[in-house]
């Protein structure tokens, strides 16, 4: 193991992983958080400043996302889970509470279920045991061709909303300056055999652990249908499932405090999370999380 001190990056076997990583105190539990498709590690800032003081979580810039080195072993799923499995055992922090967003969810539960013994618990967040038709009636979104780069970031916003997306904040977490304007950190072409690595039935995956899980779906997603989510609880002992009202596919983003909350509940009754003495600390007055 070999962290690069003060760089947001982890070397795991040779390679440099971008991360975000919230540090603390010696010894916290360690929360390793999967982004989904489309994703950087950075999409959790907010989770990590609401759980500052109970866990460290670490969240990576996954392959073909974010600032991760290119890779030539394709985008599959065992690709995916072994560079998680390859990160828990660099953290050298023993088993982990690993989190996941969609396709970043697929690739926890299915680490959780292949190599147990890198997991002390599991949450996973608006993804279910199958990816595809007709359980799910959009599995992949169809980007080929869309832009990548614009003369500021607010038209790289337009120029992908209106390829139909009504809100392309998810997406521009991941544009950046550039000499010509903004451009995104990934490639489109990239992210269609990222979304084709994860189209399938993984319900064997998902029944094959036994740690603790959390799910975690918003009531407006359409990823997460009820019923897949009825049959994940039935289907696994040791699921607890916490609906979000009004929340979408992102849970974190449309209800950050109350997914902060069901986290910190689940870790606590596990007793997977560090006592914060001041909780009073962890917002400012305006209710926001405190921190850069």
């Amino acid at each position: 193991m070999d962290l690069v001190a003060g760089s947001g990056m982890v070397v795991v076997e040779g390679r440099r992983v971008p991360v975000l990583d919230s540090g603390g105190a010696p010894g916290l539990p360690v929360l390793v958080a999967l982004h989904g498709t489309f994703g950087r590690g950075a999409v959790f800032e907010r989770l990590a400043r609401d759980l500052a003081g109970l866990v460290r979580l670490v969240a990576p810039d996954q392959r073909g996302h974010g600032w991760s080195e290119p890779v030539s072993d394709g985008y599959g799923r065992a690709a995916f889970v072994a560079d998680a499995a390859a990160l828990v055992r660099a953290l050298d922090a023993g088993p982990v509470v690993l989190l996941g967003h969609s396709l970043g969810g697929i690739t926890a539960y299915q680490l959780a279920a292949r190599q147990p013994e890198l997991v002390s618990a599991l949450i996973v967040e608006d993804v279910g045991p199958v990816m595809r038709s007709p359980e799910v009636a959009h599995p992949t979104l169809d980007v080929r061709g869309w832009p990548r780069s614009a003369p500021t970031r607010a038209e790289l916003g337009d120029l992908i909303r209106a390829r139909g997306v009504p809100d392309a904040g998810y997406f521009l977490r991941s544009a950046v300056p550039a000499e010509d304007g903004w451009r995104l950190l990934f490639d489109w072409d990239v992210m269609m055999a990222v979304q084709a690595g994860g189209v399938g039935d993984w319900s064997a995956d998902w029944r094959g652990s036994r740690c603790p899980a959390l799910l975690l779906r918003g009531t407006e997603s359409t990823l997460l249908p009820a019923a897949l989510a009825n049959r994940m609880v039935a289907e696994r002992p040791g699921t607890t499932r916490v609906d979000f009202p009004g929340a979408g596919h992102w849970v974190h983003d449309d209800a950050p405090t109350e997914l902060a909350a069901a986290v910190t509940e689940f870790l606590r009754a596990l007793g997977l999370a560090a006592e914060r003495p001041h909780e009073d600390t962890m917002n400012d007055g305006n209710g926001e999380a405190a921190g850069g």
